[in-house]
């Protein structure tokens, strides 16, 4: 049996529920079964439930027309008005397991895009109008729905249109851009490449929506319905659960390939350094798989046409097991070969290490990058974010550091039973986060091992999508003043607890129907050990570093359906290890460098800039206003080009250990080297490395 324990995105024990949630369907559907096992589980265990009534139902059909076509460029007034009857009578639905608010929402969407990819091709047929004066709002929220199908003719007409002015304006200046002796195409042509080419970009949208079935789009409507609840609360088809794991666990049993559709056909994009394909050597990226046959199966199975979860779903298998892939070469050549799947480990996901130079001379400091709280359990040989930490530290320590940087920028958070480790590889012990459920008192979650991994100066790194559990360890670290969070004005502000139950187990029976596939829901709140929560509010840096999000509003903060801001009585924590000491003065310096620093002014302004193209929306579609509208853009990007360019960390290196493993192949080393060569590049390490010379100075 899969260990299944306490974890932050987890498996939720459900031995207690497991009588308790059996939907009683009497034509025995598949989608009534899910909707009713799924209403079920959030009834009983969401921390915030909902009554299933009118003010529900409303949010429920206002947020899935937003999923539906929030651009406006497919429905019309009629057809909303045929789904506005459902508004207040989608509860009565949830609570009948019907589906006809669903279906007819399925039916009009089929129909809108039959006829607009009619509208489309009709309108790219022949040149358009470029001198005309005219313009294309873009921002669903600020257009109506189109009033009649002549209408939304129009608005595609308008909308292929501004596609191919885009291109049109490109191609002519990259034209004017050519020497006296290079060929160059008349308008004419250049025009009708650009139709072409807008064509081709519809026709592989409609494509890839056409290959969608129908319990991806339920799946949709599904989600619509939890996401009232909270944003973090969704339903999960069993594909999107696996792909869940192997993202935690960075393990898969595959044959180690990255996959992408391109029309028709999948193409290899990538070979897993160290996975069975890569042993093998004779897949190749950009590779066409035609047909995927398994081992006990004496026919192929051709997969042209298929949406890529299916075709990923035929080639994963179990470790040990063939899969014969029948594979087109670049050179045209088709051939069958053989490949026996093995565990695949995705190594870009795990921690890893540099050795920065220090602002002063013989100053050395270590660097740690986390991408997420990463771990497996389901195997005795399983990954672990926090022994990982733990064994980076040891390395770094062993190399002789005067100070740490632990960087959890983009980190979306993983396991919580790995953020309660690894925050106390940095304190003696005591707490380190605060759980609430639903009608129970808060629990404090404790480092108990009176061990210190590392004693001495750290400091983090975070930006704005730094969520769940590194604001954690964040928010810990920064209540203990153990350490000094660097990064953007706040991290992302996720301050709940989600963990999954798995609807096979919640019913008997129903194997025909079988997998349902699970849910996540918010099960717990976090509080910090303060007292206060990171939900909405994120935490705050000690020391604010501008970036291109400066001025956007982004992060659990912009998110409909948001759980409110709560606090708690705080824990009582106290640290020797290390106590910041001079913040005050530690900071003043920062934001002297900051001021003075060209680079940072820079960003600072490019956030502006940011702000304000995403606030605009309306595009003109005559040519020569788009060209001096694209060159007014232009003029102001060329203030911002080469912003990180220039190198600014000097001697950055890897660990003597690593090196090995590093130079095993030319894959992982060119990886390597792309890695460490953004590092030096980064000036928001540069400032946090100056940051930690002053805390060293200091302390």
């Amino acid at each position: 049996m899969k260990f299944r324990g306490p974890i932050f995105f987890s498996i939720l024990a459900i031995a207690l529920l497991a009588a308790a949630i059996y939907p009683q369907v009497d034509d025995g559907e598949k989608e009534a079964v899910l909707m009713q096992s799924i209403i079920s589980g959030f009834n009983q265990l969401h921390f915030r439930p909902k009554a299933i009534d009118d003010d529900f139902s409303e949010d429920v059909y206002d947020f899935y027309m937003e999923q539906l076509d929030g651009s406006r460029r497919f429905l019309t007034q009629k057809d909303i008005k045929k789904l506005e009857a459902y508004k207040y009578k989608l509860d009565d639905e949830i609570n009948a397991t019907s589906f006809e608010f669903f279906n007819l929402a399925q039916e009009l969407r089929k129909g809108a895009f039959s006829k607009t990819q009619t509208y489309y091709r009709e309108a790219l047929a022949q040149p358009f109008d470029y001198d005309k004066e005219e313009t294309i709002e873009l921002d669903g929220e600020k257009r109506a729905y189109a009033k009649n199908d002549a209408e939304l003719r129009e608005f595609w007409y308008k909308y292929a249109k501004y596609e191919t002015v885009q291109r049109l304006a490109l191609k002519i200046e990259e034209q004017e851009k050519k020497g006296e002796e290079e060929e160059k195409s008349s308008f004419e042509k250049l025009e009708k490449e650009s139709r072409e080419e807008v064509l081709e970009f519809f026709d592989d949208w409609y494509n890839r929506m056409e290959k969608l079935k129908r319990e991806d789009y339920l799946s949709g409507y599904l989600n619509a319905i939890t996401h009232i609840f909270d944003p973090h609360s969704e339903y999960y088809q069993p594909i999107d659960k696996e792909n869940f794991d192997i993202q935690l666990s960075g393990r898969l049993e595959g044959i180690g390939a990255s996959l992408r559709s391109e029309g028709d056909y999948t193409k290899v994009v990538r070979i897993v350094v160290g996975g069975p394909a890569w042993k093998q050597k004779q897949l190749d990226e950009d590779d066409i798989i035609l047909k995927v046959k398994q081992e006990e199966e004496p026919d192929p199975v051709d997969i042209t046409g298929m949406q890529i979860n299916d075709v990923v779903q035929l080639i994963r298998g179990k470790k040990g097991t063939n899969v014969t892939l029948t594979i087109k070469k670049i050179d045209g050549t088709v051939k069958d070969i053989t490949i026996e799947r093995d565990v695949v480990i995705l190594e870009e996901q795990f921690a890893k290490s540099l050795i920065l130079q220090g602002s002063e001379e013989g100053e050395k400091i270590g660097y740690i990058n986390l991408p997420s709280f990463y771990g497996d359990f389901r195997n005795s040989d399983g990954q672990s974010c926090a022994k990982d930490i733990e064994r980076e530290l040891e390395k770094l320590k062993a190399e002789g550091v005067d100070g740490i940087i632990l960087d959890l920028r983009y980190n979306g958070g993983g396991y919580l039973t790995e953020v309660q480790k690894m925050t106390g590889y940095f304190i003696e012990k005591g707490p380190v986060v605060q759980v609430k459920s639903r009608g129970s008192e808060p629990e404090v979650l404790r480092d108990i091992d009176p061990r210190v991994q590392y004693d001495g100066p750290l400091i983090v790194m975070v930006n704005t999508y730094s969520a769940s559990a590194s604001e954690i360890l964040a928010a810990a670290l920064q209540d203990y003043g153990r350490a000094i969070i660097v990064g953007s004005k706040s991290t992302f502000g996720k301050g709940t607890v989600q963990r999954f139950l798995d609807l096979d187990r919640t019913i008997r029976g129903y194997n025909e129907i079988k997998p349902l596939g699970e849910i996540k829901l918010t099960i717990q709140k976090f509080f910090r050990i303060n007292g206060g929560s990171n939900q909405l509010k994120g935490v705050e840096s000690d020391i604010v570093l501008p970036d291109n999000f400066h001025y956007i509003t982004t992060g659990e903060r912009d998110r409909e359906y948001a759980m409110e801001w709560t606090e708690i009585e705080p824990a009582e924590y106290s640290q020797n290890v290390m106590n910041i000491q001079n913040m005050d003065e530690i900071r003043r310096r920062s934001e002297q460098r900051i001021a003075q620093d060209p680079t940072f002014q820079k960003v600072l302004d490019n956030a502006q800039r940011l702000k304000e193209q995403r606030d605009f929306s309306e595009y003109p579609l005559q040519l020569s206003a788009y060209q001096a509208l694209l060159e007014k853009q232009e003029e102001e990007a060329k203030k911002f080009e080469g912003l990180f360019d220039d190198e600014v960390n000097h001697g950055v290196a890897n660990l003597k250990e690593d090196m090995p493993q590093i130079e095993l192949d030319e894959s992982r080393k060119a990886r390597n080297d792309d890695w460490v060569k953004s590092v030096t590049k980064d000036i928001y390490i540069k400032e946090t490395v100056n940051i930690m010379h002053d805390l060293i100075e200091l302390k």
